[in-house]
């Protein structure tokens, strides 16, 4: 079973930038892919960005794209959303996610576990 913690989040201005983290285990980290998600109030969840295994492909939402920046780091098992350019429209809780499957590329419709989430909020 695979377990996925969040850190990260908080309060920040517009324009503002802020690092997510997403700490992996029960699984070998370096065999899957991995992703973000995030889901606003009353929306629902959206994907936001994943990354391959080998960490040669990555997927992002258009509104985000050329703002954040997906990574991985495979000897701590762990992957980071950096988010730069916030918006008061990327307010949302925003979940870690893994597929259910080794060795994909990290499209949006492999994703079948996802983290509690860190809220980031940002203020105009």
């Amino acid at each position: 079973q695979v377990q996925l913690v969040e850190s990260g989040g908080g309060l920040v201005e517009a324009g503002g930038s802020l690092r997510l983290s997403c700490a992996v285990s029960g699984r070998t980290f370096s065999r899957f892919a991995m992703g973000w998600f995030r889901q606003a109030p009353g929306k629902e969840r959206e994907f936001v960005a994943s990354i391959s295994w080998r960490g040669t492909h990555r997927y992002y939402h258009d509104s985000v794209k050329g703002r954040f920046t997906i990574s991985r780091d495979n000897a701590n098992g762990t992957v980071y959303l950096q988010m730069n350019g916030l918006k008061p429209e990327d307010t949302a809780v925003y979940s870690c996610a893994a597929p259910r499957q080794p060795y994909t590329l990290g499209y949006a419709r492999e994703f079948g576990d996802w983290g509690q989430g860190t809220q980031v909020t940002v203020s105009s």
